[in-house]
């Protein structure tokens, strides 16, 4: 499994450093940790006085990290961070990190390689990764895609598939699914939505991607995490700390949208980017995955501070 640190590549990661400015002895929370992929470019800059709290609710990817943190010590030696590690869900942050103490804030809300290139998890559609339908991040706890899609009445699941996954065609793959019950394999699943409603000229997806989607947010929950995280966020950072979201669809770039200007209009965040920061095109060859990523980054603002006094400065478009 260890080849995979080396195939890693986090998204948009000088982007990242440059919006989380991060400045050597910060204390700094990545809650996505993954396979410590940015985690471990911000540790370098943080020297032996920082520190890097990474959260992960899945246990494969952080047995993957932390053997990723620990080479890089043998590499930095005395330059290491102190670096506290949780394998637990993000939207509990606030209990593992003081008020008020945090100088950035980074959450990459991307599914990790990990995750879709392991057939035994059960995220992937690619025929060749047939595996159990699962597509639990924390695979200690919830309920299974198994049971979703042959537990779950049809209108039950067709409002998921058009609510998580934006499919116009949920009704009709409901239909198929419930049609084809009993369905045990990600390939099989594939098979049945893609033949309910198959590829039009217009797609440049597989036609089975929405409906992956909408159950794996259904089944970890989500976008009620991020919400929690994104609540959470202003009382955990200082003030000048920098919050950075990366999402990879539409909905939870909504979430992180609105968290932000909430935040303005609060006084509680400048916000950084006034449009999200997308790949370059070079990146875009290297690591197609970054297609569809946007960064939104805000800075915590000092208390009772109203954001009409910085609308002279010009953000970064």
């Amino acid at each position: 499994m260890h080849d995979h640190d080396e195939r890693h590549v986090p998204v948009l990661s000088n982007e990242v450093l440059e919006f989380l400015r991060v400045r050597r002895g910060g204390v700094y929370a990545d809650a996505t940790l993954g396979l410590a992929g940015h985690s471990s470019l911000i540790a370098r800059a943080l020297g032996p006085e920082g520190k890097l709290i990474g959260f992960d609710r899945d246990s494969e990817a952080m047995e993957i990290a932390r053997a990723r943190l620990a080479r890089l010590s043998e590499e930095l030696g005395s330059e290491m961070p102190a670096v506290e590690l949780v394998e637990e869900e993000f939207s509990r942050a606030a209990e593992h990190i003081a008020e008020g103490t945090l100088d950035g804030l980074l959450a990459d809300f991307g599914i990790s390689s990990l995750q879709l290139s392991g057939a035994h998890r059960g995220f992937s559609f690619q025929a060749e990764l047939d595996g159990p339908l699962d597509m639990r991040m924390n695979t200690r706890t919830g309920v299974t895609a198994e049971q979703v899609v042959n537990q779950y009445g049809e209108k039950e699941l067709a409002d998921l598939i058009y609510e998580f996954g934006e499919e116009r065609r949920s009704r009709r793959i409901a239909r198929a699914v419930v049609r084809a019950r009993p369905i045990t394999t990600t390939a099989q699943l594939a098979r049945v939505v893609s033949a309910a409603a198959p590829t039009t000229k217009q797609d440049r997806i597989h036609p089975a991607t929405r409906t992956f989607q909408a159950i794996r947010i259904h089944v970890n929950g989500e976008l009620d995490e991020i919400q929690a995280l994104l609540q959470a966020a202003p009382k955990l950072l200082k003030q000048g700390g920098r919050l950075v979201v990366i999402s990879f669809h539409s909905l939870e770039d909504r979430l992180a949208k609105d968290a932000l200007r909430e935040g303005l209009q609060q006084g509680t965040y400048e916000v950084l980017t006034r449009k999200p920061v997308t790949a370059s095109e070079e990146e875009m060859d290297r690591n197609p995955r970054s297609r569809s990523a946007k960064l939104r980054a805000a800075e915590r603002m000092g208390e009772g501070h109203k954001f009409e006094s910085r609308k002279k400065n010009k953000y970064r478009a």
